[in-house]
């Protein structure tokens, strides 16, 4: 990330809406945007071999593998706004399982980079099948957009649900709903 360029951009924003970059509250402004991209798009500098790296292991396992309620942010590539929200993923082995903590640092490589919430699903959903060849896999996204609640339309409460279906859960309307109905609880329907 070219962080000179962003510096230099973010001071003509400023200078472009009338602000005087100079001011003290907004001295060092560019600087701060310029890292805080750095931050939010670091997926693109993310090696997804080297991510999984050790994680991936032999099993006798199928059964329904799921991590829920796995809280992310990324960026709107249409106008560069946070997108906030959860996905759910679920995965049912063949002969491999990966760490339980490489499926939110996988859903982190997608989000940090420019994008649209339908392809952060299917990215997802679509890097789980080439790297486990499971027997499938599901993902459910659902986010709160500020592109659609602080501007435009203008709906704070509007959420965006997408969902990624590949083998058994496509296939298969019983697992899909049993990933549904897990999803669907609430921690306090589980306590």
């Amino acid at each position: 990330m070219e962080s000179e360029q962003i510096i230099e951009a973010v001071h003509s924003i400023l200078v472009s809406v009338g602000e005087d970059p100079q001011r003290e509250g907004l001295r060092r402004t560019p600087e701060r945007v310029s890292r805080m991209y750095a931050e939010l798009l670091a997926g693109y500098s993310v090696d997804p071999v080297a991510l999984i790296h050790g994680a991936l292991f032999s099993a006798n396992v199928d059964e329904m593998v799921l991590v829920r309620e796995i809280e992310f942010a990324s960026l709107c590539e249409h106008h560069l706004l946070p997108f906030i929200g959860h996905a759910h993923v679920a995965y049912i082995p063949r002969d491999k399982i990966i760490g339980l903590s490489k499926i939110p640092r996988v859903v982190d490589m997608f989000a940090h980079r420019l994008q649209i919430q339908e392809n952060l699903t299917r990215q997802i959903a679509d890097f789980l099948v080439d790297v486990l060849n499971p027997q499938g896999v599901a993902v459910v996204i659902d986010a709160l957009h500020l592109c659609a609640s602080i501007r435009g339309v203008k709906k704070p409460e509007a959420r965006m649900v997408t969902s990624a279906m590949r083998g058994v859960f496509k296939r298969d309307p019983r697992t899909r709903a049993e990933f549904m109905q897990h999803i669907s609880r609430t921690l306090a329907e589980e306590m």
